[in-house]
């Protein structure tokens, strides 16, 4: 033990100051009573020194963007991240209370109606429909969606079956092939400007044409199971989504705009909360003193528990302390400096 080795009077002294010292840690530890007592003045403690430090006065903002760079861009998304999230994902997705609730059971009909009204009377809401109904692409969607139409409907009328109406079909469909082109030019020019004038004509309505087809869906499948899902999204499509997100996450995160918006973000909160005493900081955040003793109670117990019963406690309590019991200090505080 270093110093106190001879086993004199001080180093017998430091045994037992020792031993005495880590059996009263345990018993605080341990007994419910006491660390209740222990973790109610803790928090006061840690409170009340809250109180009197700003956030700012607690850590830079430097210190923060270095812990979000590395935690939101250094460390690798590769392993078990992923798979863990993979693996998860495939569990919900299989997971039997996808069968067990209807889907009006999960959100509450009238709740959904609220939902889409709100969304509907977002101003971004209207610049998109009006957006997409204005745009040239969709115009031109809808024009190539004609055009294959009538191609499609050519080769499908050479391969129809016997019979007269077959036949007629077909020697049709063989006559307009030649003029095939120029036919899908025309259904072009026509498509075309009967899309612009259905789009334009409908834009006022569009709104609330989207509205009642989101409700008149909705109300539909109120009353099947959830995992009817299952019939449009298969568990592979989770796992490709999951891979997907992955791998835009990875690529992203090493973009200068994310780091950019990281940055601001940290900012703003440092501008907006950097003269806050930390106590208010976390009220404002929905942390209050009794959730802080609650989370202790919670797990505390039933770690220093399990902790004690490995031994793990005891040999915890020694490392932190001994090095005290055989320390100068120790020595110079019972027999006085040298």
């Amino acid at each position: 033990m270093g110093a106190n080795e001879g086993h004199g009077d001080g180093f017998d002294l430091a045994m037992r100051l020792l031993d005495a010292q880590v059996a009263f840690h345990k018993d605080q530890l341990l007994r419910r009573e006491s660390f209740f007592e222990f973790v109610e003045e803790e928090v006061d403690g840690l409170l009340d020194e809250a109180e009197e430090l700003t956030l700012a006065e607690a850590v830079t903002r430097e210190q923060i963007k270095d812990v979000a760079h590395k935690y939101a861009v250094q460390i690798p998304v590769e392993g078990a991240i992923p798979e863990l999230v993979g693996e998860i994902a495939a569990r919900l997705y299989n997971h039997r209370v996808n069968d067990e609730l209807e889907v009006g059971d999960v959100v509450d009909p009238r709740r959904f109606d609220e939902l889409v009204d709100a969304v509907a009377d977002m101003d971004v809401t209207h610049r998109l429909v009006r957006l997409v109904l204005s745009s040239p692409v969709t115009v031109d969607a809808c024009v190539e969606a004609v055009q294959r139409a009538v191609v499609t409907a050519v080769d499908d009328g050479k391969q129809t079956g016997g019979g007269l109406a077959g036949t007629l079909r077909g020697a049709l469909s063989r006559l307009a092939e030649p003029a095939l082109p120029a036919i899908e030019n025309g259904v072009g020019r026509l498509t075309r400007t009967g899309a612009r004038f259905i789009l334009r004509g409908n834009s006022n309505d569009a709104d609330e044409v989207l509205l009642d087809s989101a409700r008149a869906t909705w109300r539909k499948h109120t009353g099947d199971a959830v995992g009817s899902f299952r019939d449009l999204v298969s568990a592979e499509d989770v796992e490709d989504a999951v891979v997907l997100t992955f791998e835009f996450w990875r690529t992203f995160r090493e973009t200068g705009y994310f780091h950019a918006l990281l940055d601001e973000g940290i900012d703003h909160v440092f501008d907006k909360y950097g003269d806050t005493p930390l106590t208010e900081l976390l009220a404002e955040l929905g942390v209050s003193r009794e959730d802080l003793i609650e989370e202790a109670l919670r797990f505390g117990p039933s770690v220093l528990q399990k902790l004690d019963e490995r031994g793990y406690l005891d040999t915890v309590l020694r490392r932190r302390l001994a090095p005290f019991y055989a320390s100068p200090q120790f020595r110079d505080a019972v027999t006085g400096p040298r």
